[in-house]
């Protein structure tokens, strides 16, 4: 890790962001397609990404990705973005995504993700990241699943090799 660089908080770098879903995001039967979603998912991950660093930063990698309730034209869509781990030049960032009914205020939680990102230099080489300071217990709990992710991501990148 960073070892240099002044450790963060798992607050620090947290981001929300809403938005409403138009009928340009969806298909012919008002659900909103999937891949509207990890774009924008991937803005606010990579938004997280950066407030972490202090750097420019690129997607690696995108796995976990769940849809437990589709999402309807009209809703507002909340991404909920935290640092979970971060390694020597990497970070995991994972993503609840709500979606919010503004006629009832009922949410729901629609998706959830996992990004991994690198920190880049002017270069646009690999950079060292700040250490990760976990704040709670939950954050505690993230970290120790991220890790366990980091080991199964890596574990298939050395199978395929």
């Amino acid at each position: 890790m960073g070892k240099n660089l002044k450790a963060k908080k798992v607050s620090e770098s947290q981001t929300e962001m809403s938005q409403l879903m138009m009928p340009q995001d969806a298909n012919p039967f008002g659900f909103v397609h999937g891949g509207s979603i990890m774009s924008i998912a991937d803005k606010v991950a990579y938004v997280c990404a950066s407030r972490h660093s202090l750097k420019m930063c690129t997607t690696a990698s995108v796995d976990s990705v769940s849809f437990r309730s589709p999402i309807k034209v009209g809703q507002l869509v909340n991404f909920l973005a935290s640092v979970n781990y971060v390694g020597r030049t990497s970070m995991e960032v994972g993503i609840k995504i709500l979606s919010e009914d503004l006629h009832t205020g009922k949410t729901t939680h629609t998706n959830s993700c996992y990004f991994t990102f690198v920190a880049i230099d002017g270069k646009g080489k690999p950079s060292p990241v700040p250490p990760l300071t976990l704040e709670t217990s939950l954050h505690e709990k993230r970290h120790k699943r991220a890790e366990e992710r980091r080991k199964f991501r890596l574990a298939q990148r050395n199978k395929k090799g």
